[in-house]
């Protein structure tokens, strides 16, 4: 009922600056005990071996910089994914790069990882004490040379290992430049495989198996989606997010910012991303779990990407359009 009512005011600001002041309002309201949510009453299931009390979870991108994680828990979520981070910081692309498409409920960013650097992503994780699951999602630089990309995912993974519940490699926003080089078969097996490798040293190293998951494009060919699933069960990694924002303007061409670079989220989505899950699952068939996102606005949209073959969901953009209220209607729709 208060999101409802502060919406129109919210949405009144550039989008950037609404972002920020909902962020810092949602911290303040924790800091002075106005928020004391739990996760949601659910069946507990177990995926890659961690222990998620709902499978209902915020996506990366939110939070960036892991600085508000209790407060966004209070919500509700089963999970928390914070990122994307790089080893340096970057400011991102230039503004403006957040754009809203109110009529299509539908958002285009071309952010690009602004963020403050790994190392300030470490210190607000180990400020926040968080006790539930938190994924950290990590990428490259946009100036690291795409050849020496695996240096910048082994820095991240290496400082990050030990105080994540599962880490994400980010292989396909589409707003740092030819990153979805990687999502190729070549590229992504010599990087799966140097990064499983650094994974096995690290829980060695730490006492502590943490679950790499890759986090792919709504944009790929059927062929390509096999490819990837292929090499998923290769080189046994954990699991798989589908999907990222698309490059595709199909049923917003007509509507206002609909020629802006960058990724398009929300309902446009919803149904693309469903389909990529669908021909994973087709492939995997179990051996690899997938998170499913990419459109979720309502409790239907949950209980298809659920019955597509997701075991989790996570959530971000339907959160600015429907605000809060849409976790306990996702958990509901999987749990109910």
């Amino acid at each position: 009922m208060l999101y409802s009512l502060l919406r129109p005011l919210l949405f009144s600001l550039n989008p950037e600056t609404a972002h920020r002041i909902t962020l810092n309002a949602i911290e303040s309201a924790h800091q002075f005990k106005a928020l004391h949510g739990h996760p949601i009453d659910c069946k507990r299931r177990n995926i890659m071996g961690l222990d998620f009390p709902n499978p209902v979870g915020l996506a990366a991108g939110l939070d960036k910089n892991g600085e508000h994680i209790k407060a966004l828990a209070a919500f509700g979520f089963g999970f928390i994914e914070i990122g994307t981070v790089t080893p340096r910081p970057q400011p991102g692309n230039p503004k403006p790069r957040l754009f809203r498409i109110p009529q299509a409920n539908a958002m285009i960013n071309r952010l690009g990882f602004n963020n403050y650097g790994v190392d300030k992503l470490v210190e607000n994780v180990k400020h926040a004490n968080y006790q539930g699951i938190l994924g950290i999602n990590i990428g490259k630089n946009f100036d690291t040379p795409m050849e020496k990309s695996c240096d910048d995912y082994l820095v991240c993974l290496r400082k990050i290992y030990y105080y994540a519940s599962y880490v994400v490699v980010n292989i396909s926003s589409p707003n740092t430049p030819n990153l979805r080089q990687l999502q190729n078969t070549e590229e992504l097996d010599h990087l799966l495989n140097t990064l499983k490798l650094e994974q096995t040293k690290l829980a060695d190293k730490y006492g502590k198996y943490t679950p790499l998951v890759v986090k792919i494009a709504p944009d790929l060919e059927t062929t390509q989606i096999t490819s990837i699933a292929i090499l998923l069960i290769k080189h046994k990694i954990d699991g798989i997010i589908a999907t990222n924002s698309t490059l595709s303007r199909n049923s917003v061409e007509h509507l206002p910012h609909s020629s802006e670079t960058g990724g398009l989220s929300g309902a446009p989505l919803t149904k693309l991303a469903t389909t990529v899950i669908c021909q994973l699952h087709g492939v995997l068939q179990g051996a690899v779990p997938i998170i499913g996102v990419g459109g979720i606005m309502c409790a239907t949209d949950t209980k298809e990407k659920i019955d597509a073959g997701a075991s989790l969901v996570q959530i971000y953009t339907g959160l600015i359009y429907r605000g809060p209220k849409l976790v306990r209607e996702a958990v509901d729709a999987i749990c109910k």
